[in-house]
């Protein structure tokens, strides 16, 4: 249930959402004409209210927004829900009488009265018996409990009808609770109330007036699944509800209760309790007399349970499986995604309600045990939309290793079983249910040639399910909505075998018993039934040699399609395989392009056809014996009578004729509808069917005359037999040309004429005809003109129920040599005798009836000129339409075309801003590199000079180095040389402390001055080489800052380069590519 509008909302589980929205009605009371109209928070004046007052002036009123009639209904299901029983003669009635008033105070509405009679129990039969509950001396009076007089049940009163609402969980105790509280806040003036519980299980709950004892209302115990107090220290610990299935198993219902004496409510709980686990004491005595009763409706279920595989067709859908009629098997193709669809469908007692699937099962195989059995894919489950089927789909991947057996290619006259089990939950049945389904399968190569056999998509099977109607006790808690347990489960097929076995055949020479032999065709031709339309099989088994044949000259044929292979009459005349047909009829009739059609047929379905009422007169007549066709508003029917009706529409003048249904009929055993609807479109326009019956059967004359001259030269002893008898062609050979001898003969046969048909033409008719008249020859020339009629209709079509016969038959028809030089010159006779005879005709009757032509022409023509001046207008108006949405369309891109030109005009605009800011940006970079340049240039002299500075400083250093230590040499080699100085100094140049003490004790004066020199030069050389060691110093110092200031005027010239030049670049190169584009 939907949850706009709802009154109050809860947050439990999907299973138990319930809400009150505005489709629910609920019952409140209302006191006379003093409740304002207000009431219900001030929503009453926009709903709909339908008020009921009683003889005592106690009304109560449904409240809601449905319409009308549906208030009126409502009042019906809370008052009469099941019908009252009679009366007795004595009984007294009150008389009810409700007025409906849209959007008004009901009480002033002058809409028209509904009377309905309720009985009334007289005061002595409302008496009370006893007492169920008594509380306190001081309300004695407030809970009395009496049984009434039809049944034993207890009687609660003080109580109060709070009202009812639809719920969807009906034993969920949290939405049961949600709902009496939510009833509970809604009713303004509450309606006292008696009610009457049974105390057995078969009794009624009864809602009754506490004044005059009229039943206001019962529901069957069977029918009340829940009850539930209210809890303890909330403000619902005074009501009581109960839940009840309203009708059907698909709509619950909730009705709240209060009672003035809170401590009654158990009572009441436990009388409910009571009645639902006890049996009926008077059950109980019938069952010495009779029968133990059934559960309500019978203890038998039947049901239809039926099995569709479809398969993956290559276009991303998937198509219904055939199932061949000869040998009842599906066919299927190796490798291919399937899918399983299960139907099931009750067809007698009372409805179960089928909760959920929780299995599909397959398995290989025939009479397997439940573990062989593997679980399939579930797609989806729910009813149909009709609601009268539950379907189960499922996905089937037959690579898998459990279905290989399913999946391997099959021998060509062999087939296999296949075993479909569905496991389903149904609320009112303890235990699960499964349905098992037994079935043929063949599997045959995945790159077999796809067509579209006649036989049933389905296989279907009847099962007998026998339930028990279980007691309160044997249920698994009391609370369990299960009402029954399954005793048996039987298939139509089982039970048959199971007849079969108990009632066995006769033994060899058993005395009492006879074996009864299947009659012969020529018993069968004795009786006086005819052939129905449909009859005879037709096998699609072919050798392998003459398919070649075909798959070959198909191969070539759709290399070019305009033009037949040479080899395809001599093939066709032979047969065309039954595998094959659909394909090369639709080749043969040019239907090989015809997409256009296809959609023409979709539109014409959906138009009204004025010959509605005789297209759906003759589908129920039409190939009877065959079972695609045989089902009242199967899926045969309904394809053949959009067929009937699309050519019905599509053409006007001629319409549908009795007996076209025959031929679309054969064609739909071959193809899918559209293509169907348009090889019969070519069969009547271009191979000339549908002149047959125009001008009053004009032409049909003409071929009757081409038939019996062709008799005349062929057969003239039988021409002359028919016309001693007085038996003319068009008494016999009428159905011949008007269904192509598709209404009465074998389907074998059929086939093959339109093989025929479609390959030479609507003269093949003739030939077939003279074949089947040569071949009866002498049964028809011994004849007479009763027998000869009889003959035709009877013990023709079933000669050639044979395969062999009607092989024979058209192996003659084909060898008869019947020009069409000579059909023009019969054709020519025919119209030249009625010329002759309209010459010899009176004057008045000729103009007579040449008036009644000219009037119909002349009404036809005005029926066509109506329809083409409905079209003509119909047409302009469309073109109107057409150009007014062209000129606003028009407008549209002219205004969009002006937006694009302004935008052109802008981007052009902006394209040349950027093209100058381009150039600006060009010439900025080029004065940056020059600029750029000239610094590294001046970089690059600076570098060059402190380079050049620093090695002429290296080179003045070591030069100066150089000649320090020459002089130091020359100063050592002096010092080594002389005597004196030797003694003073040693190897490194210093003096030796011994002789400068000697020289000191010695007093050697006379060196003093001496010394003192040599100290002097000696600190000078020192100052000298200090000095020089300094300038080295310097001289480093000045080249590490020189190589400082080189790296960092590197750095600058590479970071120059690296940011602003690479931005500039990109830019100009962002600039560039835009301009481009």
């Amino acid at each position: 249930m939907d949850d706009k509008g709802s009154a109050g909302k809860i947050s439990v589980s999907s299973d138990s959402v319930s809400t009150l929205n505005s489709e629910d009605f609920v019952l409140v009371s209302r006191l006379g004409d003093e409740t304002p109209s207000s009431a219900n928070n001030g929503s009453d004046d926009e709903k709909t209210g339908l008020k009921v007052i009683s003889e005592e002036g106690v009304s109560f009123k449904i409240v809601g927004n449905g319409s009308q009639q549906q208030l009126q209904r409502e009042l019906e299901d809370v008052l009469l829900e099941p019908p009252v029983a009679p009366a007795s003669a004595g009984d007294h009635h009150a008389t009810m009488s409700t007025s409906v008033a849209p959007g008004a105070d009901p009480l002033s509405a002058a809409s028209p009265k509904l009377e309905m009679a309720l009985p009334v129990q007289t005061a002595q039969e409302s008496e009370l018996n006893e007492r169920s509950y008594r509380g306190d001396e001081s309300s004695s009076d407030g809970s009395p409990g009496s049984p009434i007089p039809d049944e034993d049940s207890v009687v609660f009163s003080q109580l109060t009808y709070l009202g009812c609402a639809s719920v969807n969980a009906p034993r969920s105790e949290v939405e049961a609770l949600r709902m009496m509280s939510i009833l509970r806040g809604q009713c303004q003036v509450p309606l006292d109330v008696t009610l009457s519980v049974p105390g057995v299980s078969e009794g009624t709950v009864r809602l009754l007036d506490p004044h005059s004892s009229t039943e206001i209302a019962n529901y069957p115990i069977y029918k009340i699944l829940f009850c539930v107090r209210g809890h303890d220290g909330t403000a619902e610990s005074d009501c009581f509800a109960f839940t009840e299935s309203h009708y059907n198993a698909e709509i619950f219902r909730i009705h709240v209760f209060r009672c003035q004496i809170q401590e009654a409510v158990s009572r009441i709980l436990y009388s409910f309790a009571t009645a639902f686990r006890r049996s009926a004491k008077k059950a109980a005595l019938a069952a010495s007399h009779q029968a133990a009763p059934l559960t309500p409706d019978s203890d038998l279920f039947t049901f239809t349970v039926s099995l569709e595989i479809k398969e993956d067709d290559g276009k991303g859908t998937f198509s219904a499986v055939a199932k061949d009629k000869d040998k009842q098997s599906f066919k299927l193709r190796a490798g291919m995604g399937k899918k399983i669809v299960i139907y099931v469908q009750q067809t007698s007692n009372k409805e179960l309600a089928i909760e959920r699937c929780f299995g599909l099962l397959l398995s290989p195989g025939k009479n397997v045990k439940n573990s062989d059995m593997h679980l399939l894919d579930l797609e989806s489950m729910g009813k149909s939309s009709d609601g009268k089927s539950y379907i189960i789909t499922g996905s089937w991947n037959p690579s898998t290793p459990q279905f290989q057996a399913v999946n391997e290619e099959t021998p060509k006259d062999k087939f296999m079983f296949m075993t479909t089990a569905v496991d389903l939950v149904i609320t009112e049945v303890e235990e699960p249910v499964r349905f098992l389904l037994e079935t043929r399968v063949r599997v045959c190569s995945p790159n077999d040639r796809l067509f579209w056999p006649f036989g049933k998509r389905s296989h279907t099977e009847t099962f007998y399910l026998k339930l028990r109607q279980m007691e309160r006790k044997e249920r698994k808690s009391p609370s369990s909505d299960t009402l029954y347990e399954v005793l048996s489960l039987e298939s139509e097929t089982e039970r048959e075998k199971r007849k079969t076995t108990a009632s066995p055949g006769v033994l060899p020479g058993g005395p009492d018993s006879v074996v009864p032999s299947p009659p012969e065709d020529d018993e069968e031709e004795d009786n006086d039934e005819p052939l129905l339309s449909g009859s005879g099989d037709v096998s699609k088994e072919c050798a392998e040699k003459i398919l070649e044949t075909w798959g070959d000259l198909l191969t070539k044929w759709h290399l070019n399609l305009s033009v037949r292979p040479r080899q395809l009459p001599a093939l066709v005349r032979s047969g065309i395989p039954e595998a094959l047909r659909g394909e090369v009829w639709q080749l043969l009739a040019g239907c090989h392009n015809n997409d256009h059609q296809v959609e023409e047929y979709r539109t014409l379905i959906t138009k009204e056809s004025p010959q509605d009422s005789a297209i759906t007169r003759d589908i129920n007549r039409t190939f009877p014996a065959h079972d695609y066709f045989k089902d009242t508003g199967g899926d045969g029917q309904d394809s053949l009578y959009k067929i009937c009706k699309a050519y019905s529409v599509y053409d006007q003048e001629i319409g549908y004729c009795q007996g076209q249904s025959f031929l679309a009929a054969v064609l739909l055993l071959h193809m899918p509808e559209e293509q169907a609807f348009s090889v019969l479109v070519k069969i009547m326009f271009q191979y000339g069917l549908r002149d047959l019956f125009k001008q009053n059967f004009e032409d049909l004359h003409c071929k009757f005359f081409q038939l019996e001259r062709l008799m005349q030269e062929h057969l003239p002893d039988l021409y002359a037999h028919f016309l001693n008898v007085g038996l003319e062609a068009h008494m016999y050979a009428s159905q011949w040309f008007l269904t192509l001898f598709t209404a009465k003969f074998p389907l074998y046969m059929v086939f093959h004429i339109i093989d025929l048909l479609l390959c030479e033409g609507i003269s093949v008719i003739f030939n077939v005809a003279l074949a089947l008249l040569k071949t009866s020859k002498d049964d028809l020339i011994q004849a007479d003109f009763e027998g000869a009629l009889k003959f035709f209709r009877v013990p023709v079509p079933k000669r050639y129920r044979s395969e062999e016969n009607a092989k024979k038959l058209m192996e003659l028809a084909c060898s008869m040599k019947i020009s069409q030089k000579k059909l023009k010159k019969f054709e020519k006779e025919y119209h030249a005798m009625m010329e002759q005879r309209e010459q010899q005709e009176a004057p008045i009757e000729r103009y007579e009836r040449e008036n009644r032509r000219l009037q119909e022409a002349n009404m036809r023509l005005e029926q066509e000129n109506d329809d083409l001046a409905h079209e003509l207008v119909s047409s302009k108006i469309a073109l109107r339409k057409d150009l007014d949405n062209a000129e606003e369309k028009s407008d549209a891109l002219n205004k969009e075309l002006l937006l694009t030109k302004q935008k052109l005009v802008d981007s052009e605009d902006e394209k040349r801003r950027l093209e100058e800011e381009s150039a600006q940006l060009k010439e900025m970079c080029r004065r940056e590199l020059d600029k750029s340049e000239a610094e590294i240039k001046k970089n690059g002299s600076i570098i060059g000079e402190y380079k050049q500075i620093c090695s002429q400083l290296s080179e003045r250093l070591e030069k100066q180095q150089t000649a320090n230590r020459g002089d130091l040499d020359k100063i050592r080699v002096k010092v080594e040389s002389c005597d004196k100085c030797s003694n003073l100094f040693n190897k490194e140049g210093r003096v030796r402390a011994a002789v400068a003490a000697a020289a000191t004790a010695g007093g050697g004066e006379e060196t003093d001055e001496e010394k003192e020199e040599l100290k002097k030069q000696l600190r000078e050389m020192e100052l000298e080489l200090a000095q020089t060691k300094l300038q080295l110093v310097e001289a480093e110092c000045k080249i590490q800052d020189l190589e400082h200031h080189l790296g960092l005027a590197l750095g600058e010239v590479q970071a120059a380069k690296k940011t602003w030049l690479t931005r500039t670049l990109s830019s100009i190169k962002t600039v560039t590519g835009k301009d481009t584009a």
